[in-house]
């Protein structure tokens, strides 16, 4: 496989076999050459999970300590007191049959879909357009909810969703790379913890399989699983 000179000479700065902690594996990335714009930090977990069983998938949200560095766009579906307090919470765009009509239209100008209970009803006919891009409300991101207010808030301060794939995979942006490395390992560390909750009851043997961070144009680096233990 062709390798730019950029990556190659990436990888000659550390020892690709070894595992290291989660502070050493950030201040190897933030030591790397790298283009010009900011790179997206991205941890990717194996876990011991099996995804073809309904009850071992792993999927949840949980708010970033430090952000993610990104403007996201939120959208919200609700009516009356609740499109009020989405809007006073920052909500870009807010509505209710007006915005599902523009989303069954193929408007999907947003990062972040939220909806209240009462609007499940309509928007539950919109999943052919808003699951293949992750962007459905659902009760266990925290996206179906009376409570819009703290949605739009923790959204747009830095809330991640996470969902385990075919491979049994969950990847995670934690950052930004210009993020101080103790913050990159504070999100690191918020990324762990929810995922450690979420560990299905039937899931057996180890759960945090191995993990591996990586700016956006870079090599992955190993990080110890002694990292996830501690949580």
């Amino acid at each position: 496989m062709f390798r730019s000179k950029l990556y190659q000479s990436q990888r000659e700065g550390y020892d690709r076999r070894q595992k290291y902690t989660a502070l050493e594996a950030f201040e190897i990335l933030k030591q790397m050459g790298h283009v010009k714009f900011d790179e997206t930090v991205d941890v990717a977990f194996k876990l011991g999970v099996d995804p073809k069983k309904s009850d071992q998938n792993v999927r949840g949200a949980v708010p970033l300590p430090k952000g993610t560095g990104k403007k996201v766009v939120v959208a919200v579906i609700a009516a009356d007191a609740q499109a009020e307090e989405a809007k006073a919470a920052g909500a870009e765009f807010v509505g209710f049959d007006d915005l599902i009509e523009k989303i069954k239209g193929g408007w999907l100008e947003f990062d972040v879909l939220i909806a209240t209970p009462e609007a499940m009803k309509q928007v539950r006919p919109l999943g052919r357009v808003l699951g293949p891009r992750g962007l459905m409300p659902n009760p266990k991101t925290g996206t179906v909810t009376d409570a819009v207010g703290d949605a739009v808030r923790e959204a747009k301060f830095g809330r991640v969703e996470f969902r385990t794939d075919r491979g049994a995979c969950i990847h995670v942006p934690i950052g930004k790379l210009s993020f101080p490395g103790e913050d990159l390992k504070e999100n690191f560390d918020a990324v762990v913890k929810a995922l450690a909750k979420a560990r299905p009851s039937t899931a057996k043997g180890i759960y945090f399989v191995s993990c591996t961070v990586s700016s956006t144009m870079s090599p992955g680096v190993k990080i110890s699983a002694k990292e996830m233990e501690r949580h």
